[in-house]
């Protein structure tokens, strides 16, 4: 292995809703706006002008996804079939914004595990899939509610965001421009989910994660581990895309379309990404004269059950054990960025000092980052 970095990731924390929904309520939901589609549209149906909708199933959705449950901001409105949508209230400007609530929430968690003063960070990261707002920067409003003065700005790199505001706050720290970097990635999919489309209205959860990366020398946190490495890799795809944004009201003719939300062509992305990610994860621990039996665990982006046994398979070279790659999707469903970081945050601590885990996060782009971490306290 080559010499590691002396940046540490000293404390993480996970923030989620009170609130859940199994698949069982998911599906009765969806099945019920199918009956009524179907209905008020067979004569369509019965001319050949217009598809019947097929219902969805507890069973269809963890057989596909390995999804049993989800937390979400607002179950009623999702639940909803004539709304199947969450319904968020706008807040008042200065009133702190849903995702900064969620974020700070995180934060103090990782911040507490890190034994960290607001005062002691010196940058805020949010990085995410979706955003909020345009501006002004979720990460400078989450500064501000913590207390901690320095820089801040987002990003957003699809489900990659965690992996890297990782690499990037590596970068800041080695260049000496901040003692602390605060990462948190406030992830609010139900809001752009499509609960009307049967491939995709049981995917996602809402969640915010946090991590505190800074060196070595400076952690007194009782679980910390040391970045070997970071790595991230980019290749264009449309498989997996979101078109709103700002130039839709310059568009009205587009305004509600499908593509406004969440769209995968999810066979695509599995045929395409999961080559992608497997080589590059295998590349980045040859770049560091580490093989397959130097790793004792994967923590993995939270997309799909059957994604996450493939790349281990591939980075293993078998089928994993639940200890050295756990899934948390079955009771998280997909969070995006935050998912490989609930995975981590809840299954590190039993590790040994010197035990080496790989954190990798992948999706729309394509991009992924991959971060080895060797356990030193």
């Amino acid at each position: 292995m080559k010499n590691l970095t002396g940046l540490v990731v000293s404390g993480s924390g996970v923030f989620v809703p009170s609130q859940t929904i199994n698949n069982e309520e998911i599906v009765e939901s969806f099945n019920t706006y199918v009956a009524r589609f179907n209905r008020d549209h067979a004569a369509e149906i019965a001319a050949g002008t217009t598809k019947a909708l097929l219902e969805s199933s507890s069973a269809f959705i963890v057989k596909a996804s390995g999804i049993k449950n989800r937390y979400v901001l607002d179950k009623t409105g999702i639940l909803d079939p004539e709304v199947m949508c969450p319904r968020i209230p706008e807040r008042p400007d200065g009133e702190l914004s849903v995702m900064a609530e969620m974020a700070v929430a995180a934060a103090r968690e990782a911040m507490a595990a890190a034994g960290k003063k607001p005062s002691e960070i010196d940058g805020v990261i949010c990085s995410c899939a979706v955003m909020q707002r345009a501006y002004p920067a979720m990460a400078i409003e989450i500064q501000a509610a913590l207390g901690s003065t320095g820089f801040a700005f987002d990003m957003s790199v699809g489900c990659a965001s965690a992996t890297y505001a990782i690499h990037v706050a590596k970068g800041l720290i080695e260049s000496g421009g901040a003692r602390a970097i605060l990462i948190c990635n406030p992830e609010i999919l139900t809001g752009h989910a499509n609960f009307r489309e049967r491939d995709s209205h049981f995917l996602f959860g809402d969640a915010c994660t946090a991590m505190i990366i800074e060196r070595a020398e400076t952690a007194s946190g009782v679980n910390v581990w040391e970045i070997v490495s970071s790595k991230l890799k980019a290749q264009f795809s449309n498989n997996i895309r979101n078109n709103f944004g700002f130039l839709n009201r310059c568009a009205p003719e587009g305004i509600g379309k499908p593509d406004k939300l969440f769209v995968q062509q999810g066979r695509k992305v599995f045929k395409e990404v999961l080559p992608l990610v497997g080589h590059f994860m295998t590349e980045h621990l040859a770049e560091n004269g580490l093989t397959a039996t130097d790793i004792k665990r994967l923590w993995l982006h939270q997309a799909n059950i059957h994604m996450n046994i493939f790349l281990a398979h591939k980075v293993l070279g078998h089928d994993p054990s639940p200890s050295e790659a756990p899934n948390v999707i079955d009771e998280y469903a997909n969070t995006s960025s935050a998912g490989a970081i609930i995975a981590f945050n809840k299954h590190n601590a039993d590790l040994a000092t010197g035990d080496i885990g790989v954190l990798c996060t992948f999706g729309a782009g394509y991009s992924a980052g991959s971060v080895i971490l060797r356990k030193l306290s």
